[in-house]
């Protein structure tokens, strides 16, 4: 598969179904295309869809609170995996939720699912806890992970100035 042939654009009610879709594949308690609909009626909600040859191949989204945006979901259909479009996404959905004032990520992801920690550490997360039994289905704890961009900044800032000393 061409990258170039991926399209990221903003999510739209259109896309719920194949999202609800794409959810029962690849969650254990997947959300319905209702719960889609109503979630992106919030303004507070923010989801992009990845798009190949006018499919949903995947899509990502976060809940914002000021600066701090809580990513929700980042899911790739099992057909379009290991492609790119998971990285694409979220490096795309950063560069938005800075547009929309936001500096700092948060999310929880399986703590077994060593595919998806190795994406958002690519990405400049960071391990920053534990939620013991967060998830069901099977039951299982989450590691939180936090991106904070201010925070990468101020230490890019600091070995800048360390290195011209």
């Amino acid at each position: 598969m061409n990258a170039k042939r991926i399209e990221i654009l903003r999510m739209e009610a259109s896309h719920a179904e194949a999202a609800a879709e794409i959810e029962k594949e690849v969650f254990s308690m997947p959300w319905s295309r209702e719960a889609f609909v109503d979630s992106l009626k919030n303004p507070d909600v923010f989801y992009l869809a990845a798009m190949v040859q006018g499919e949903l191949a995947g899509y990502c989204g976060f809940f914002q609170s000021f600066e701090e945006a809580e990513i929700t979901g980042v899911a790739v259909a099992p057909a379009w995996q290991s492609q790119g479009i998971g990285s694409r996404m979220l490096e795309e959905l950063i560069r938005r939720g800075e547009e929309r004032g936001v500096s700092r990520y948060i999310l929880e992801v399986r703590r077994s699912n060593e595919k998806a920690i190795g994406l958002y550490e690519k990405h400049g997360f960071e391990r920053a806890g534990l939620r013991r039994g967060f998830y069901e289905k099977p039951k299982e704890d989450a590691l939180i992970m936090i991106l904070d961009k201010e925070k990468q900044t101020i230490i890019s800032g600091i070995r800048k100035k360390e290195n011209h000393v």
